[in-house]
């Protein structure tokens, strides 16, 4: 994927929710023959610290040692990382403006954190700040999760966006050696045939780029539709856009993007137009 991501950015705090995310960070530095660019933020409150300096002392350690494990995966992974250990009151802040500085075009991120009041969140707040603020495209990796290797599902829909994101899904699946499968959710059947013939058009485009490759249109529920599709067609990487611009591709954004991303157990690539 050197083509489409060449500046890839991990973001981790490096604990037991991170492994996904650092394994499929590993493997697609591997893959593309690419450095790793990583970012470690370390949340910091001045005013707090200054009456308890012996807090923030452990804190530093513990990011000291948490650095060092890392960088030893990474060499036995034999990747080249670049970490940068990033201070502030909200992470989500520094991880964003380390992708500015550093260009990145993708960044690589866990689905959600230690278990809280805030447990009942499908996807992390801060991962959430990160995909809405992002200067680039977000990689979410669940826990347990490691790199696609039978089939990439596109979630779109009919528009200027939708082309977009299958031409990116479309040379995800290339570079890979996958097969695409594409999916479109509309609310009515009466959106079924418009659908259905952007999807033929998608699938003939794929295929001139020698991607192999299936669609189907499916009425309910997007997220469940989504999901279900992903399940039967066996796909272990989905991707998805940010937001719509179409009258069928509003069901593709906020809560629904929210709940796939929450709800899979695979990676899901969101592509920022």
């Amino acid at each position: 994927m050197a083509d489409l991501f060449a500046r890839l950015l991990l973001a981790t705090e490096h604990t037991e929710y991170d492994t996904g995310a650092e394994s499929v960070a590993f493997g697609m530095a591997t893959r593309c023959q690419l450095p790793l660019q990583t970012v470690m933020p370390l949340v910091s409150n001045p005013e707090y610290e200054a009456l308890a300096p012996q807090i923030a002392a452990r804190a530093e350690s513990d990011a000291a040692n948490r650095i060092a494990h890392l960088r030893d995966l990474a060499a036995g992974a034999g990747v080249t990382i670049d970490l940068h250990l990033r201070r502030g009151e909200e992470p989500y802040v520094q991880i964003v403006q380390e992708a500015k500085e550093q260009a990145s075009d993708l960044i690589i991120i866990r689905r959600r954190g230690k278990r809280s009041f805030l447990a009942n969140l499908l996807v992390g707040e801060m991962v959430s700040k990160v995909v809405a603020h992002a200067p680039c495209h977000v990689l979410i990796v669940p826990r347990g999760a490691r790199m696609w290797s039978q089939r990439v599902l596109v979630a779109v829909e009919p528009g200027t966006q939708g082309r977009q994101i299958v031409a990116t899904g479309a040379a995800v699946a290339a570079q890979c050696k996958l097969p695409l499968h594409l999916v479109t959710v509309v609310p009515t059947e009466a959106l079924r045939p418009q659908a259905e013939a952007f999807i033929g058009e998608m699938l003939a485009l794929a295929r001139q780029g020698s991607v192999a490759g299936e669609g189907e249109v499916r009425c309910g529920k997007p997220f469940t539709e989504i999901l279900a599709s992903a399940s039967a067609s066996r796909s272990d990487l989905i991707v998805m856009g940010s937001r719509g611009d179409s009258r069928i591709g509003r069901a593709l954004v906020g809560g629904v993007a929210q709940k796939v991303m929450g709800l899979t157990e695979h990676p899901v690539l969101v592509l920022h137009g």
